[in-house]
């Protein structure tokens, strides 16, 4: 194929690949947000099951008298004895600590409100309020619906349907004497279970005080209070606040954040962010890829330096050969091979006995007698002041021939 039809085609690749990426990222950006069912039941947080509307709805009807509190209630009632009101709790659980209920519940005795809307209380405070827990099921249905309904008939609060739920937490066991009940749950009747009703509100004098308490949290949620006529039933438990005091409203207790440290989040909360965000991500991918391999040098290669020693040690010997220096040859070959003996056979060569020849031929794989021949011929060789071209020759034959019976050749 011709060159500059190949850069066509390359080109062609390119420019449909650009446009399918854009087109599917035009269609992401289009798409239906999903709806975080999260139970948050933070103040600021729109999403279902925030509490954004009920702040909004509470500052509106008692602007003087909220108090946005973010600490925990028993540094907080520490620090503000003084404060006189209800204390409001909504969330999923909410489960204080011994010292933390004590501290509350002294508070309440006071003549103050605890109230407190979750699916779960402490066992501490259901045997003080001599309470008990159960459930409600409805085992038919793939999609439950619980119907809710305050009692107090001054309220005029019709039943009201949710259908979020598996299950409906209820007081199963309540002290009738002291006890008032504010609402009740019901499921639709079926042939499995004969209990179909039960309370999911009471409210209880506790020394000069009162606490009231819901199993139904949604109830102050930002979806069921914009459904339908859903917020009549919110509006009738909130009136069993004091109509005087402070109303403290609990920051603290929220199973989502209240705030968020990273500084990702203005980003790939705010859907146009994200996408910038997400297009700077591609485009740099796009720019490495292709700009980058472009622009790219060519690595030259660096040839080592070559080892000079041998040539050098020939040299040397050459220069000894050529002026008939074999003595001087002879010592250096001896010594070198000496010291060969002590570092690769790990052997002493200072007493060279016949024990030493023994241990040697033994270590180095040598015949003895092999052995015995090579000590022989350097005595010898020491002892003379002049040294042949021949017996310097048959020298290092018989040094190479032990080298060689040690490495195993």
């Amino acid at each position: 194929m011709p060159l500059p039809q190949m850069f066509k085609k390359g080109r062609a690749y390119i420019i449909i690949s650009i446009i399918t990426v854009g087109l599917l990222l035009l269609l992401e950006y289009n798409k239906p947000k999903k709806v975080n069912w999260f139970p948050s039941y933070v103040t600021h947080h729109k999403i279902p099951y925030g509490t954004y509307v009920l702040n909004e709805l509470m500052e509106g009807f008692y602007p003087e008298r909220i108090l946005q509190v973010t600490r925990p209630p028993f540094e907080f009632l520490q620090n503000r004895a003084d404060v006189a009101g209800a204390y409001f709790f909504v969330n999923e659980s909410v489960y204080f600590g011994d010292s933390e209920l004590n501290t509350l519940l002294d508070w309440v005795d006071q003549g103050n409100t605890l109230f407190v809307a979750s699916k779960g209380f402490d066992e501490k405070l259901l045997d003080t309020l001599h309470l008990e827990e159960e459930y409600l099921y409805s085992t038919e249905d793939l999609e439950p619906e619980f119907h809710y309904k305050l009692v107090n008939p001054k309220l005029a609060a019709k039943e009201i349907s949710f259908s979020k739920n598996y299950n409906a937490r209820t007081f199963g066991k309540i002290d009738t004497l002291n006890t008032v009940v504010l609402g009740e749950v019901r499921k639709n009747a079926d042939s499995v279970q004969t209990t179909s009703k039960g309370i999911n509100a009471i409210k209880q004098p506790f020394g000069q005080g009162t606490i009231v308490l819901s199993t139904f949290p949604e109830a102050f949620t930002n979806y069921f209070i914009l459904k339908d006529e859903h917020r009549d039933y919110t509006a009738g438990l909130l009136s069993y606040l004091p109509t005087s005091g402070t109303i403290l409203m609990d920051n603290h207790y929220k199973s989502g954040k209240s705030f968020y440290t990273s500084p990702m989040y203005l980003f790939l909360n705010t859907k146009e962010f994200k996408w910038a965000y997400y297009l700077v991500l591609i485009g740099a991918l796009v720019y490495v890829i292709f700009e980058g391999k472009r622009k790219q040098r060519a690595i030259p290669i660096v040839t080592p330096l070559k080892n000079q020693t041998l040539a050098f040690t020939r040299t040397i010997a050459d220069m000894y050969f050529e002026n008939g220096e074999q003595k001087q040859i002879t010592t250096h070959k001896i010594a070198y091979f000496l010291d060969y003996i002590r570092t690769r056979l790990h052997i002493s060569t200072q007493n060279q006995d016949e024990a030493f020849l023994n241990r040697l031929a033994i270590r180095s794989n040598n015949d003895p007698a092999d052995v015995q021949k090579l000590f022989k011929l350097i005595e010898k060789l020491q002892g003379k002041a002049q040294i042949s071209d021949t017996e310097l020759e048959e020298l290092n034959k018989k040094i190479e021939a032990f080298k060689a019976k040690v490495d195993g050749k």
